[in-house]
């Protein structure tokens, strides 16, 4: 590399948000060992239920990424005093809060669909709250109404206008039976975050009960809290009249885990992944091992690696947990593009997550997207009306590319497919990774990858 083309790279390493477009020298394997901090998941969400005490709390294992920093601006927004320590540590103080005007709530917010999260903990303190148009990644229909709806069940007034949506609670908010139509992961968060402080008691029915679900009601409940998980995804939460500040370290980040995972497949590489665990990546790891991958597991991680041979195509139904998650398939499509015969993946959780094999295809890969999904009688994920299905054949070679980053999942997926490939790749908005992957760049770097910042 010219010093030049060095001087590009250690710029893109020391800075790797601010890096929009990123021209990877694909073709070998990535080698060496990363280290994965607090789920993205649960991060954004444990700093929101600081909202809820009389008392700042403490929450380690805190990661570098930009879904960080936007929460962090929200409660600043609302004079919550957060600061920093070594190693991710932030303590969050809520004893100050207080309204935030709706265009500093809205700046802050960005492209980020965390403000909804805000409304229960901020009716309980202030009794009004308020929702701008909300982004997040575009990969399908992501609708607000299960938020809203569990919110006017618990007592919440509803007052649409241009500016977003604005809520009161003129007296406490009560408990309520809320039926979700589908396990919804948000919606679960929103139920669980209003029904700690509300009057009486909430039945929580067809709830989410992904790991970074359990680790917030382990969060509430060291705050105060009192929430029973019972059987057949109902989760029943006694309102209390105030809670303190906790002191917790965040669950690690599974899918940046299963991320790396199929980064190791996709190149013929080994990866040790360290903070990664067992038991939150017990069904990544069952497809990882059919497929053909190696992974070895001790007490401070796991190590994957490529066989050495010819890896096997599978069949994978994404589905809410305990099933294959739906952030795994993107990585996971990478990896089969190199796979000896047809892989089919039915996609049954976002209706638009395909979009990215577009830029696989364009790569070499033989990717087929099926809009209205397949069906077939060996399903064992109910079908879903807006569901899809790729069908992936190979192996194919890769080669060098220039394409545009589509979204979180998407954008990482294509880094795999630009490290994989033979040539020069030039990936661009890239910057949108940052949101859930902290110091990508330093740790591609540390895996042995090639790149430097493009023009």
């Amino acid at each position: 590399m010219s010093p030049a083309g060095a001087a590009a790279k250690n710029a893109a390493v020391a800075q790797p948000e601010t890096a929009d477009t990123v021209i990877f020298e694909g073709g070998k394997p990535l080698v060496g060992e990363v280290s994965v901090r607090g789920a993205k998941n649960l991060v954004t969400k444990a700093m929101v239920a600081a909202l809820l005490a009389d008392t700042p709390s403490t929450l380690k294992g805190v990661p570098a990424i930009s879904d960080v920093a936007v929460v962090r601006g929200l409660l600043e927004a609302h004079a919550v005093t957060v600061t920093e320590d070594v190693d991710g540590e932030l303590v969050l103080d809520p004893r100050g809060v207080k309204s935030a005007h709706f265009a500093e709530i809205d700046a802050h917010a960005g492209s980020s669909r965390i403000p909804i999260l805000f409304c229960g903990p901020l009716l309980h303190q202030l009794g009004e709250a308020f929702i701008p148009d909300l982004g997040g990644c575009r990969i399908g229909d992501r609708p607000i109404n299960f938020h809203l709806d569990a919110l006017r069940a618990f007592g919440a007034e509803l007052e649409k206008s241009y500016e977003g949506i604005r809520l009161k609670a003129p007296q406490r908010l009560v408990g309520a039976k809320v039926d979700l139509p589908y396990p919804s992961v948000g919606a679960t968060e929103q139920v669980l975050l209003t029904a700690v402080r509300a009057k009486g008691v909430t039945e929580l029915t067809n709830a989410a009960i992904e790991p970074e679900i359990i680790d917030l009601i382990a969060i509430l409940q060291k705050m105060g809290a009192i929430i029973v998980v019972e059987p057949n995804r109902t989760i029943v939460i006694e309102g209390v009249e105030s809670l303190q500040g906790y002191d917790h370290r965040a669950i690690a980040d599974r899918n940046e885990a299963a991320s790396w995972a199929a980064a190791a497949l996709a190149t013929r590489g080994d990866i040790y992944v360290r903070g990664a665990k067992q038991q939150d990546l017990m069904t990544f790891l069952n497809v990882y091992r059919k497929v053909g991958g190696l992974f070895d597991i001790d007490d401070e991680g796991i190590r994957f690696r490529h066989p050495g041979g010819a890896i096997n195509p599978v069949v994978i139904e994404t589905d809410v947990h305990p099933g294959f998650m739906t952030d795994w398939q993107q990585p996971m499509v990478v990896a089969l593009t190199q796979a000896e015969g047809r892989s089919i993946v039915h996609e049954t959780v976002y209706e638009n997550r395909f979009g990215f094999t577009d830029a696989l295809v364009q790569m070499g890969a033989n990717i087929e997207v099926y809009k209205e999904g397949i069906a077939s009688i060996t399903r064992r994920v109910p079908r879903r009306p807006l569901e899809q299905a790729a069908v992936i054949t190979g192996p194919t070679p890769l080669h060098g590319a220039n394409i545009r980053v589509p979204d979180l999942r998407g954008g990482f997926s294509h880094v795999i497919a630009a490290v994989t490939s033979q040539g020069k790749s030039e990936v661009s908005n890239i910057g949108i990774i940052s949101r859930g992957y902290e110091h990508l760049l330093q740790k591609l770097d540390g895996l042995g990858v090639s790149f430097e910042l493009g023009a």
